[in-house]
């Protein structure tokens, strides 16, 4: 008997899906395991994921190798739906309303932005007063 050892992404511990041969089909293995689980077909899909690699396994004609352990993450059976509707504003528009959540790229660069504008208005003032200075000396 081969098997394949899984476990979802929330879980401690690996259980384990034997099957006979050297491989078994994706298609196959979400099967074992929605049975396993007691899950409905109708409800949710499953992304399975090698847990040595982080390769996920898209194609249900994919073939899983004996003793491989792969990592299970339950989604809605239509797909993962957005919550929210997402608008892209312009910098110049003025922001109202609730907090959304910002990438941290957008907020890295926002910082980065006001550090070298802050670090532009020193260099300026402090030139403006050294050049004051030395003007008074002459």
């Amino acid at each position: 008997m081969s098997c394949v050892h899984y476990k979802f992404s929330s879980a401690l511990k690996y259980d384990t899906v034997s099957f006979n041969g050297l491989h078994i089909s994706l298609r196959d293995l979400k099967r074992q395991i929605m049975g396993r689980e007691k899950l409905k077909a109708a409800n949710c899909d499953l992304q399975i994921t090698n847990a040595q690699s982080k390769e996920e396994y898209t194609d249900d004609n994919a073939l899983i190798l004996k003793n491989s352990s792969v990592i299970v993450r339950r989604l809605p059976a239509g797909g993962v739906k957005a919550t929210s509707k997402t608008y892209v504003r312009s910098r110049t528009e003025a922001v109202s309303g609730t907090s959304k959540a910002v990438c941290k790229t957008t907020t890295s660069h926002v910082f980065y932005t006001l550090h070298l504008t802050l670090n532009n208005v020193a260099l300026y003032e402090f030139s403006k007063q050294y050049l004051s200075i030395i003007s008074s000396k002459t």
